[in-house]
């Protein structure tokens, strides 16, 4: 059975043309026409990835993303949005996304956006099954899951990526540019505010003490390092 992707977005005409330009690159796909249509197809079956829109009737893209983070639904989103603002790409990462696309665009970079989420999500899931232990923190790649002090933490799937990246490379700084091109797999040419806010939301969760973290270290004028707290 093939990769099976969920399109979400009110204009028919975008939505004939993803479909078509989707499944002639061996993809599966299901639609929905507005949020609440999304959540009841995201939450019944299992899919893939999922291409949300953010400007739908009744209950936003934003909506729909942070009502299926909250509910443990952690398939892949591709946000759609005709807007450009740099607030509304990092609060929709924020709440989830793990992509985002801006309209108008090409059916090809839309393709070229789902291989990319699905490789990096297959990665992970073929990593190995051993854990990894940085401090008290305990890292298991193939469940996307972590605990620290024996406490499991939640995290959503880009945020599980950057601290599985980060630990992958524990004692080398990482510059924004550098986690944006590994996490998120291309240029957010100025957008490196995002790869701080995931920062921010990762210590917030492992730090005893967020304004002197342990674990990531800001390195100053260069970008981000995972070590062991001393």
């Amino acid at each position: 059975m093939g990769k099976r992707i969920l399109i979400v977005d009110d204009e028919a005409s975008i939505v004939t043309l993803l479909k078509f330009n989707i499944e002639q690159a061996g993809f599966e796909t299901d639609v929905a026409y507005d949020g609440g249509q999304a959540i009841s197809k995201a939450e019944s079956a299992v899919f893939d990835l999922i291409i949300l829109d953010l400007m739908l009737p009744e209950m936003d893209g934003m909506e729909v993303c942070q009502h299926l983070r909250t509910n443990k639904i952690d398939t892949p989103i591709l946000m759609l949005t005709a807007k450009d603002e740099e607030f509304d790409k990092v609060l929709g990462l924020e709440l989830g996304a793990d992509d985002y696309l801006t309209k108008p665009f090409s059916p090809k970079e839309v393709v070229a956006r789902i291989k990319a989420i699905l490789r990096r999500s297959e990665k992970i899931e073929e990593a190995n099954t051993l854990s990894t232990q940085i401090g008290d923190l305990i890292i298991y790649p193939d469940r996307y899951e972590a605990e620290i002090n024996g406490d499991a933490l939640t995290f959503t799937r880009k945020e599980f990526e950057l601290l599985y990246y980060l630990s992958s490379h524990k004692g080398i700084v990482l510059s924004r540019d550098q986690l944006l091109s590994a996490v998120w797999n291309y240029d957010f040419v100025g957008d490196t505010r995002i790869v701080d806010v995931h920062v921010s939301h990762l210590r917030e969760k492992i730090e005893p003490d967020t304004k002197k973290p342990v674990y990531i270290k800001t390195v100053r004028g260069l970008g981000y390092k995972m070590e062991e707290p001393k």
